[in-house]
């Protein structure tokens, strides 16, 4: 007898403030949100980020609460997920992996395998595909897969992107006109869309769809809501002194400012789910620049959580997913298309022993470098160089 489930991927968060920097380790020690040429450095460049950033992290938790309330909340729409499917006559189990933090990826396998599923369906609760969120998880999945025989059993299909989903844009848009109605004065607000931000070279350089997505999904939006209202799309969460995707949004909120609208309604494009960058980014930090800079009333419109009509979509995406032909790992990233996995690695040297003085030189030449940016004080300054 085939039994049925679905893994709906996430990112993850801390649930407690002792979790804030093994958090980030895991986060920046995922070759798809740093990319570097020598893998050999990303362990101790994601211990050093975790060690700079932990501080001024905690501090964000705390604002909100002093934890991610990410799993409770996937967990209630896996929950809602499965209520739907049972009611359309689908008694499928719902599980959750994620990517950074409890319950990993690994646990809802093992889940799985225990359950003896059959059939599985792998929706990633991020609208539009990028290399560092669904990219990133299928990575981890194939390599799962191909490391366990007990899972080539699984019959499994994949839903790579959503972010034209018809009933997804009208939840969004319902949400959105709500809010709008809420204004002082609708027909003099400014519709605010923030996205999760990648760096250029992402796009640029490895093709990844995320900005033309996010773009798709904002334009079938504002066709959805068919108000004739000013919009503005921009981009959060940038992390580094590389060049990320423009605008940002903390400098575009100032310029919608600077050309005299008072009313914003922000939402947040790329998020499904409540987390530290809707409740303190955006409902806190931007919502301060905003004020600052003249906007007299600041609305950010809901995530959708377990809105019913948004589980409802998903459970009409995994019903299509199951009675159409499967997608594998193989189909998500083309060759020569997308680039998912970091680049291959770079041989230094002539000998096995030379290869790994050349790497321990280059990692020390690294943290050296990264202790100048984010501290001020290091190496160079002690050599009189800087």
């Amino acid at each position: 007898m085939s039994r049925a489930g679905i893994l709906l991927l996430n990112l993850g968060g801390p649930e407690r403030l002792r979790d804030v920097r093994p958090f980030l380790y895991n986060l920046f020690s995922d070759p798809e949100i740093i990319r570097l040429r020598f893998p050999v450095l990303q362990a101790p460049l994601a211990w050093l980020i975790s060690v700079l950033r932990s501080s001024k992290s905690e501090k964000n938790y705390q604002k909100i609460g002093g934890f991610s309330p990410l799993r409770e909340i996937t967990e209630s729409q896996a929950f809602a997920l499965q209520q739907a499917l049972c009611s359309a006559g689908y008694p499928i189990k719902t599980y959750v992996g994620m990517r950074y933090w409890h319950p990993f990826t690994e646990e809802a396998i093992e889940q799985i395998k225990r359950d003896r599923i059959t059939d599985l369906v792998i929706l990633p609760l991020y609208p539009q595909f990028s290399i560092s969120t669904s990219g990133s998880s299928f990575r981890q999945l194939e390599k799962i897969w191909m490391a366990d025989p007990g899972l080539q059993t699984i019959n499994y299909t994949i839903i790579p992107s959503w972010h034209d989903c018809k009933d997804y844009i009208r939840a969004i848009a319902d949400l959105i006109d709500g809010c709008i109605d809420q204004q002082p004065d609708a027909h003099q607000a400014h519709l605010f869309f923030s996205a999760h931000g990648v760096p250029v070279s992402y796009v640029e350089e490895a093709g990844d769809p995320y900005q033309d997505e996010v773009e798709k999904c904002v334009g079938l939006i504002m066709k959805a809501l068919n108000r004739d209202i000013p919009y503005t799309l921009a981009y959060q969460s940038r992390v580094g002194p590389i060049e990320w995707l423009k605008p940002y949004t903390d400098e575009a909120i100032v310029e919608v400012a600077q050309q005299g609208y008072k009313e914003l309604v922000v939402v947040p494009i790329s998020f499904v789910s409540d987390h530290i960058e809707t409740l303190e980014e955006i409902d806190i930090e931007y919502r301060e620049i905003a004020i600052n800079a003249g906007i007299e009333t600041f609305i950010r419109v809901p995530a959708l959580n377990t809105n019913p009509d948004f589980i409802q979509a998903l459970a009409k995406l995994v019903i299509q997913a199951l009675s159409e032909r499967p997608v594998l790992f193989s189909d998500v990233c083309p060759e020569n298309a997308v680039k998912l996995y970091p680049q291959e690695q770079w041989a230094w040297g002539i000998t096995p022993s030379a290869e790994v003085w050349n790497g321990r030189l280059a990692m020390f030449g690294m943290l050296g470098v990264l202790l100048e940016y984010f501290v001020g004080s290091g190496p160079l300054h002690l050599l009189g160089l800087m």
